[in-house]
């Protein structure tokens, strides 16, 4: 049996040439670019995001966007017709309003009632939903959290001051509404 003889197979090399960036900021520039690029581009798939990427001169797999991804916390949303990356401070959101709850509060019959560190408003059957999305978006903001179940909304509170000041605006809330629905 002849010897076989190893010859050294050519590997290729890293080297910035290939369009990869060099240095300590390389991984915070090519972040700082992908949130750039889902601002101003509608991006709907990784391999898009690479491309762009590749075109500002880094040179990434799926693999490494994918962490890019989840490490900035990027989220598909839907615009246009399809599901584009954006970041989640990118998402507008509405001021807080009061004039939902204020509607509601007009129309719908509530009971308070209170069971320790929470709040029972109980109204009619299918609109514990709607009463605790307006709350969550009022300009309330001393309670916990909401939930609502059929006809009841627990609102929670984390100590006896919050849920007191909550309670005590909300009855004025609800007798200014009176008042003007009696105008």
């Amino acid at each position: 049996m002849p010897d076989r003889i190893l010859r050294p197979v050519a590997t290729p090399t890293w080297s910035p040439a290939t369009g990869e960036r060099m240095g300590r900021g390389s991984k915070r520039d090519r972040q700082h670019a992908v949130r750039e690029l889902v601002t101003h581009h509608p991006i709907s798939s990784q391999q898009e995001l690479v491309e762009l990427l590749a075109g500002r001169g880094f040179a990434v797999t799926q693999a490494t966007v994918s962490r890019d991804i989840a490490e900035l916390g990027l989220v598909k949303v839907a615009r246009a017709e399809r599901h584009v990356y954006t970041a989640p401070e990118d998402l507008a959101q509405p001021p807080a309003t009061d004039a939902t709850l204020l509607r509601l509060l007009g129309d719908l019959p509530i009971t308070v009632r209170r069971s320790g560190l929470t709040l029972l408003l109980i109204t009619r059957p299918g609109m514990a939903s709607a009463l605790s999305q307006a709350i969550d978006e009022s300009t309330f903001q001393l309670q916990e959290g909401t939930l609502a179940g059929e006809n009841t909304v627990l609102v929670l509170f984390a100590d006896e001051t919050a849920l007191e000041r909550w309670r005590l605006t909300f009855e004025r809330m609800r007798a200014s509404d009176r008042r003007a629905g009696a105008d």
